[in-house]
């Protein structure tokens, strides 16, 4: 995704400007803005989430392309409801729900094909001394990740490699905490059948 800088709140992130002492503000107070029509408060906004928007489609698909268009429409969902958003949750929180739907209503449209191939991390560029230590574990573990039903791979993504929390999870599935705590144990399980021939080597 591609957007041009805009305002002099990214440049700071989310961190206080040494210069004002203002603190930078908060995702929700932004969407506030974005229902304004801010769009310097929305350009903040994808560039605070657009990476982890990305990433999340990214290792559920499985597609560069696919992952941008789902992100991409994610922000524009959240650009459309901006006055709408009630800051019922996290932003964060209510970014990834819509992407988990736009992803799962991906999968299901496109039944995945049970290849070997696995989802490449996103930003893993390893050089060919790393590629030759780290890449057979590396590839096992993508690939029995893909092979995982989607909300199991879902919950995994979120929180293994997102680092998002029970609570977390269950609102952005739309689910239970302990729902999202079963579909965790299934599928800590279905990695450890299917990794069991590689760790047994």
């Amino acid at each position: 995704m591609h957007v041009t800088m805009g305002s002099w709140l990214c440049s700071h992130n989310i961190v206080v400007s040494p210069l004002s002492m203002k603190p930078v503000p908060s995702d929700e107070t932004l969407m506030q803005a974005v229902a304004r029509a801010d769009l310097s408060a929305f350009e903040c906004l994808v560039l605070r989430h657009q990476e982890s928007a990305w990433r999340t489609a990214y290792r559920m698909v499985g597609s560069r392309e696919t992952a941008e268009d789902i992100a991409q429409e994610a922000f524009l969902r959240v650009f459309q409801a901006a006055d709408r958003y009630r800051p019922t949750a996290a932003f964060r929180t209510y970014l990834y729900r819509i992407v988990v739907r736009l992803c799962l209503d991906h999968l299901r449209r496109r039944r995945p094909a049970p290849t070997g191939e696995p989802i490449r991390a996103p930003d893993v560029s390893p050089s060919p001394e790393e590629h030759a230590v780290r890449c057979e574990s590396v590839r096992a573990v993508e690939t029995a990740l893909s092979r995982l039903p989607a909300r199991q791979r879902m919950a995994t993504v979120l929180r293994y490699y997102e680092g998002l929390g029970g609570q977390e999870i269950a609102e952005a599935m739309g689910t239970s905490v302990k729902a999202v705590e079963r579909l965790l144990a299934r599928a800590r399980a279905g990695l450890e059948t299917l990794l069991r021939d590689f760790l047994e080597d």
